[in-house]
């Protein structure tokens, strides 16, 4: 879904994605293409976004995230879902690149519809490769945020 993006002047185009329901990993993958083709996205409803997988090594990977490294070296890991979710689409871009760099600040997550995309969040695309197919066990990026200690 192509609409115009005010900031800059209907010359830019921005495709709309809702996160409801798809798989982090495979949404993030699309994502990262579409950016280096040099399209404008905008992921709504990012803490609806899922992770496949057993609750408990999820939580154990997220956690050690969290804890690995120290707090004056890094690395610095997300506890929002907006943040793990733009994370996952960095981490299949050349961001230490121009057009990786480039391409990152292209991409703009929410948690949730903010009000300027409220209008066009019911006609917001889907990624027909990245909804779950049969996952038994899942977790959505909201319930680990809020493991992780974030106040959604």
């Amino acid at each position: 879904m192509y609409i115009n993006n005010s900031l800059t002047d209907g010359v830019q185009m921005a495709v709309i994605i809702d996160a409801d329901g798809l798989v982090v990993g495979r949404l993030a993958t699309s994502v990262a293409k579409q950016l280096l083709k040099g399209d404008e996205v905008v992921i709504l409803n990012a803490e609806k976004a899922i992770i496949a997988g057993s609750r408990d090594a999820i939580v154990r990977e997220f956690k050690w995230r969290r804890r690995v490294g120290s707090e004056r070296k890094g690395p610095y890991y997300p506890r929002m879902p907006d943040r793990i979710l733009r994370r996952a689409v960095r981490g299949m871009l050349p961001y230490r690149r121009k057009p990786g760099k480039d391409a990152l600040h292209r991409l703009e997550v929410y948690i949730g519809v903010p009000g300027s995309y409220s209008d066009s969040a019911a006609k917001a695309a889907t990624v027909e490769n990245a909804k779950k197919p049969g996952l038994r066990e899942w977790m959505s990026l909201g319930d680990i945020s809020n493991i992780l200690g974030a106040n959604l």
